[in-house]
């Protein structure tokens, strides 16, 4: 009995001791298994992950990417704009005209309602004295082309003779039978080309006929805008989204008094002009001072551009009608009195209220001439001295509200002070 109590001791101890060696054995392989996925994990950790794809964009890309699609959002908003005007153009025409004749017809109309007309009486008179005056000066000038046609077709002829000469004595070396070849193919040209002419002068008339019925149109339009413009632009405003209609009803009124002070001022610099060069074409003798100077009149109100075509005009008859000296003469006054209407009439007139750069014009009239032609030439500029002066408005708006929106925060800050204590006393 004691040998197998022996034996069963032994037996017991050394199953305890497996026991405890397979225990030391898992749980070294359990260390190491944790070792191993520390290890895992630690490297994980340590492997650079992949970057993300803004991040690894330039600054400078992201920037002309986000400024890129706005400007296409807004580029194909302005191209279906010019679209609906380009199908619409005689409509936008009539309606630009009837908004510059109103700007300059509404200071009256104002200023006789003051007086005690009533708003349709007042608005009446002035509308009829305006087309009273266009029409008058519209007979005047056919008068004056109609009174002087023939002696100019004989001045023309006796101008094409001595500018014949003149080029025949000239230091170009021109002969005579060069002068003949030119004319010989001018004849030619205009025997060839009877059915453009043809087709031409129907174009014409449907060119006339639209002509009167833009005129028609701006008449109509004038007396609605003259009469009830205010009702008008309570209801444009309407079409505004209420958040930006309070900004957009203070920009209206500064936009109409450029507008006004635009048109005003252009009237005034264009008759100081067609004065002074029509009685310097007068005092030289050239034909139709009266039709030239009207004509200058009106082109001036296509800026740069109008001035120069309406001198090369003058410059023209007078070199056919009169001779060399008397083109240079022209020229001269008309050189003179452009200088001072560039440099004293405008600034002086004008004033600051719609000053434009020079380019801003060129460039205005070249892109209103080869949208709608003369008449989108005409109503370029005052376009964008109208835009410049709205554009400046809002954004001094938006200057003030993110200045009250910087300094809210500033004030709440400052309420939240507790105030100082009050003299000779001492905080608790």
């Amino acid at each position: 009995m004691p040998g197998i109590r022996t034996w069963l001791g032994r037996v017991k101890g050394g199953a305890a001791a497996l026991g405890e060696r397979r225990a030391q054995a898992q749980a070294r392989n359990e260390a190491e298994l944790l070792a191993e996925r520390e290890r895992v994990a630690q490297a994980r950790r340590m492997r650079p992950r992949n970057p993300d794809p803004a991040r690894a964009v330039p600054w400078g890309v992201r920037v002309a990417a986000e400024a890129g699609w706005r400007f296409l959002v807004l580029a194909a908003a302005l191209w279906v704009v010019m679209r609906v005007i380009g199908s619409v153009r005689l409509v936008v025409l009539a309606f630009a005209a009837a908004l510059l004749i109103t700007a300059l017809l509404e200071p009256t109309v104002a200023r006789l309602h003051r007086a005690g007309l009533a708003r349709g009486l007042a608005t009446a008179v002035t509308a009829l004295f305006g087309f009273v005056v266009l029409g008058l000066v519209g007979w005047f000038v056919v008068w004056q082309v109609l009174d002087n046609l023939g002696n100019l077709s004989g001045r023309l002829q006796e101008g094409i003779e001595e500018l014949k000469r003149w080029l025949l004595d000239s230091p170009f070396h021109v002969t005579e039978q060069q002068i003949n070849d030119v004319a010989g193919s001018l004849s030619d040209a205009i025997g060839t080309s009877t059915s453009e002419i043809t087709s031409t002068g129907l174009q014409g008339v449907t060119v006339l006929v639209e002509i009167l019925t833009g005129m028609l149109l701006a008449m109509f339009s004038t007396l609605f805008l003259l009469y009830d413009g205010k009702q008008i632009w309570q209801w444009t405003l309407k079409l505004v989204p209420a958040a930006a209609r309070p900004d957009v009803a203070d920009a209206g009124p500064a936009a109409w008094r450029t507008l006004t002070a635009y048109v005003r001022g252009t009237v005034i610099v264009a008759f100081i002009d067609a004065l002074f060069i029509g009685l310097g074409i007068y005092f030289l003798g050239v034909p139709l001072a009266v039709p030239i100077a009207v004509v200058i009149f009106l082109a001036s109100f296509v800026p740069l551009v109008g001035a120069v075509a309406s001198g090369a005009v003058a410059v023209v008859v007078a070199l056919v009608t009169q001779g060399v000296f008397t083109a240079l003469m022209t020229l001269l006054v008309v050189l003179v009195v452009q200088q001072i209407e560039g440099h004293v009439l405008q600034p002086f007139i004008l004033g600051r209220a719609v000053r434009v750069h020079p380019l801003a014009v060129v460039l205005a009239v070249a892109t209103g001439g080869v949208v709608a032609g003369i008449g989108g030439a005409v109503v370029a500029v005052p376009l964008v001295a109208v835009a410049n002066t709205v554009i400046g408005h809002l954004r001094a708006h938006a200057g003030d509200d993110e200045a009250e929106a910087d300094q809210a925060p500033a004030e709440v800050e400052a309420d939240r002070v507790e105030p100082p204590a009050a003299p000779g006393r001492h905080p608790a």
